[in-house]
């Protein structure tokens, strides 16, 4: 096997917890992580758990600013 591909799967069979990667999204989202944890959590983390993570978190935000859009509307405050 090469190198590229032992480097991949040393990269995927990373064992983070679900708490950790939870954590390292939600911090990206508001783009307030400090360079030492950013670097900690990228020596930990499982790329794939992350990416799944963000597009669940990106989804649950979307969804809640639509609740509350369909919430202002329809209580006749932005009227």
């Amino acid at each position: 096997m090469s190198q590229a591909g032992k480097d991949v799967k040393e990269v995927v069979s990373r064992k983070g917890s679900l708490l950790q990667t939870i954590s390292a999204v939600a911090w990206g989202f508001f783009g307030v992580r400090r360079g030492k944890d950013r670097e900690s959590d990228m020596a930990k983390l499982n790329p794939l758990h992350v990416i799944i993570a963000g597009l669940i978190g990106a989804a649950l935000l979307v969804l809640m600013l639509v609740l509350l859009i369909r919430w202002v509307i329809g209580s006749g405050v932005a009227g």
